[in-house]
């Protein structure tokens, strides 16, 4: 098998800036707020643990195929299917890649331009005192012009890093912005752990109830494990794309994982004990957490240290700009090098036109909060039903496939030639690796598939 390439897509220097770049489009807001609530509603230490064996044993062979297909193609998520598999239908996989990086920008910009008024509030002093937090955020999610305007800096921060290339624009930034949210989850989760009360939260997070392990909780750790590594939408193939020969994929995607885990698992050592130190606040589902609970909780539990507590909540919402800026990036990325491998695009053009495109669909998202939060379909806004396909149908749909094509149609030769570097690494966990690809995998993405659509 041939592998495709074009001198002028770029690589990404350095490992560090493949190991960065790649954590960067995993790490995202569902690991700032979607895990803990997971953890919340499924036992605690129990959930954390089922939910690590599903990365290594689930996600991380997912992962690993699509870096793999990425780098042997040279090509975006499209051409990828071109190159790997010519002629063959399983090219609308790409396609469902192309569309769920789409609707997923749109809606995810809405929610980050969000996080970019609240840092703003934080930092001048109003997310303190004693107010209706459920009130502030809905006041302003359903204003019609407030939130298009944090959207649109949002959106235009990604296109002006996108448009420097792979090396100069998102290799840099990703290592710059990836190092920056770590230590300010470092920071954040030392002093959460300071708070009175915080022993509780820690326990919670720290002591395992097996007795909680339910079927439920599994399936939950398993369709976690998948949506924040972002496997299946193309992103991780189209920055494999732009890997070196030298690069090692299998410890790279290991890598990738446990920087995604850990900055998970963090962001509960700073939310839980912060909850846990305010007397009947529980955690509560997406937004709900950020933007309601949240602040509530900064308020009551820094009342009689007000600077500290503008200073910890404002870090707290740039922590989460940066964890979605940084997923973003790589979401921008799939449709520009769509766009630039597939019609000789110029780099600038073709994200132009990915921009403009996120602008008007995230317009729609927006307003479905606002004047146009009565207009749904099957009781779903536009917001809901982006978050839906991309979600509940693209993901796993291009998760299952990926894995099948990679373990079972694609020449064992050339995938093997890929993960050993042409037999220059040893191969001692190939044969593991061919399993889970091959079984493993595809049989867990299917059953999580099935699960959210019957949920």
């Amino acid at each position: 098998m041939v592998s495709h390439s074009s001198n002028n897509r770029g690589n990404f220097a350095t490992r560090l800036g493949v190991i960065l770049a790649s954590a960067g489009s995993a790490v995202g807001l569902g690991n700032i707020w979607r895990f803990p609530t997971e953890v919340g509603n499924n036992g605690g230490a129990a959930f954390i643990l089922v939910y690590f064996g599903f990365v290594l044993f689930l996600a991380l062979p997912v992962m690993v195929c699509e870096f793999l297909m990425g780098r042997a193609s040279r090509s975006n998520t499209v051409g990828a299917w071109k190159v790997l598999a010519p002629g063959s239908p399983l090219i609308v996989v790409g396609f469902l890649g192309i569309l769920a990086g789409v609707l997923i920008l749109s809606f995810y910009s809405v929610v980050a331009g969000w996080t970019l008024d609240y840092t703003v509030l934080s930092l001048t002093c109003q997310l303190m005192g004693e107010q209706d937090f459920a009130q502030v955020f809905q006041a302003f999610v359903s204003n019609p012009w407030k939130p298009l305007v944090t959207m649109l800096l949002f959106l235009l921060v990604t296109h002006w890093i996108v448009v420097r290339g792979v090396e100069h624009g998102i290799e840099k930034y990703s290592k710059l912005m990836m190092p920056l949210l770590l230590l300010i989850i470092v920071v954040l989760a030392v002093y959460a752990m300071s708070m009175p009360g915080a022993e509780a939260g820690l326990m919670f997070l720290l002591r395992p109830d097996f007795s909680k392990v339910t079927p439920g909780v599994v399936l939950s750790a398993m369709g976690q494990a998948l949506f924040s590594l972002s496997v299946g939408l193309g992103c991780l193939t189209t920055y494999a794309s732009y890997f070196n020969k030298e690069t090692k994929l299998m410890s790279s995607a290991l890598s990738v994982c446990l920087i995604d885990t850990l900055v998970a698992v963090m962001s509960g050592f700073i939310i839980f004990p912060a909850v846990f130190s305010v007397q009947g606040v529980g955690v509560d589902a997406g937004p709900g957490l950020v933007f309601i609970t949240l602040p509530y909780v900064f308020n009551m539990a820094f009342s009689g240290m007000p600077l500290l507590g503008y200073l910890f909540s404002g870090l707290f919402y740039l922590l989460l700009i940066l964890a979605a800026l940084t997923s973003s990036i790589s979401m921008h990325e799939i449709s520009t090098a769509f766009l630039t491998d597939n019609y000789r695009m110029e780099r600038r053009r073709a994200a132009r036109i990915v921009t403009g495109a996120c602008l008007l669909l995230g317009i729609a998202c927006s307003l479905s909060f606002g004047p146009w939060k009565d207009y749904t379909l099957y009781g779903m806004t536009v917001f809901d039903w982006f978050d839906f396909v991309s979600a509940k149908f693209c993901m796993p749909i291009g998760a299952m496939f990926i894995c099948i094509f990679v373990g079972w149609v694609m020449p064992h030769s050339e995938v093997r030639a890929q993960l050993t570097n042409w037999g220059t690494l040893p191969v001692r966990l190939y044969g593991i690796f061919r399993f889970l690809a091959r079984w493993v995998a595809p049989l867990g993405v299917m059953i999580v598939f099935i699960n959210e659509l019957l949920a």
